[in-house]
């Protein structure tokens, strides 16, 4: 016996197939790539941060080398030690970051007294100048180093005298440092562990770095 087996067609019909996508959808995966961008932005903030820190040390320890290359090549015999001494006037602080000069511009330090040697420094490059005029010029040309790169860098010269009865102000075989600082900024209030050397008398953080020399 044949039996006709009638299907309903429309039974295999009942829940139509899904197209496109939905709202729900949508606002997961925006909310995803939120996420990811967010996470994105504060990595290449954070590296903008550190790439303009290490550019800053880098830069100031070049500097410092140029400036104990100077003061090696400024050397003298002491005539009271037995030694080498450089010229008291390196360490005059009022001859360093353009302290002895001035500017009527808003312009920067470098493009004030940098593009053109100003008529208050000795030009020892094609003039005969003496040691004291020589330290002037030396703290000029490495001042102009310094803010070539960052215009808030300073820069310094100390010496750790070890003989304070001789007539020289850095005696044979003093410590003589160079330090060059630099202001630094916080990212999100986290407060950095900062170096107290590079704070002493500052209002603000600073970082710096410091090269000993001794003749």
């Amino acid at each position: 016996m044949k039996v006709n087996t009638l299907v309903n067609s429309t039974s295999f019909n009942m829940h139509p197939a899904q197209r496109g996508v939905g709202m729900i959808e949508v606002l997961v995966t925006l909310f995803i790539l939120s996420i990811g961008m967010l996470g994105v932005a504060s990595l290449q903030f954070v590296s903008s941060f550190s790439n303009a820190d290490a550019l800053n040390r880098s830069q100031s320890v070049l500097v410092a080398q140029q400036m104990s290359e100077r003061l090696r090549a400024s050397a003298r015999m002491s005539l009271i030690g037995d030694g080498l001494v450089v010229d008291q006037n390196y360490f005059n602080e009022d001859i360093y970051n353009f302290g002895n000069l001035s500017c009527n511009s808003g312009a920067s330090p470098y493009n004030c007294f940098c593009l053109a040697l100003p008529a208050d420094i000795p030009n020892c490059n094609t003039g005969q100048c003496d040691a004291s005029e020589f330290a002037t010029f030396d703290a000029y040309e490495t001042s102009c180093s310094a803010v070539s790169a960052n215009p808030a860098v300073e820069i310094g010269l100390t010496c750790s005298d070890r003989d304070n009865t001789d007539g020289e102000q850095c005696s044979t075989g003093s410590r003589i440092t160079i330090t060059l600082f630099w202001p630094v900024e916080n990212w999100q209030n986290i407060d950095r562990k900062l170096n107290e050397q590079c704070n002493v008398d500052r209002d603000e953080p600073h970082d710096c770095i410091s090269l000993d020399v001794v003749l």
